[in-house]
């Protein structure tokens, strides 16, 4: 179909001022109401709930969660990774990304184009807890050469938080 991309996403393209309005809006406030999310973008309800439905069944918006404070969950230690590996053909990235899926811990795995190949943020509850998960986990993942750690002493700003 025209203007979709092969995957059913709509291109940013095709996003409209109303559509980035909602989108901000549902950044700032997942749970606000659609009347009153009608009223701030400046459409009626009906065309408002149609959007956001377009936004969620194409991929746009991805789902809405509760955004929790880690340290009331005692998980207020966040470190940094440098992952090298030792093969990075494509078999060993796939091998390495499906696993890395399976550590509770990490919350974010980013390829990087630099000397190392992936940066990984992981939260933990303390230094040792971090130590056990770079030892028995991370450095356990298929393919890993290599880490290097660096250890968050203030968070400035987080948007996962």
């Amino acid at each position: 179909m025209a203007g979709q991309l092969a995957d059913n996403r709509t291109p940013a393209s095709q996003i409209d001022v109303f559509d980035r309005k909602i989108i901000d809006v549902l950044r700032q406030d997942g749970r606000i109401s659609f009347t009153d999310l009608a009223q701030r973008v400046g459409l009626s309800k009906t065309p408002c709930q149609i959007r956001v439905r377009r936004l969620i069944a194409n991929g746009t918006i991805r789902g809405f969660r509760a955004v929790v404070d880690p340290a009331r969950l005692g998980l207020d230690h966040v470190a940094f990774a440098e992952v090298k590996l030792s093969d990075t053909r494509e078999e060993a990235l796939d091998a390495f990304r499906r696993a890395v899926l399976k550590i509770p811990e990490v919350e974010e795995c980013h390829m990087i184009a630099s000397s190392f190949d992936y940066l990984l943020k992981v939260r933990t509850a303390d230094i040792r807890r971090y130590r056990e998960v770079l030892g028995e986990r991370i450095s356990s993942l298929p393919h890993v050469a290599s880490t290097s750690t660096f250890v968050a002493m203030e968070t400035i700003r987080d948007s996962s938080t």
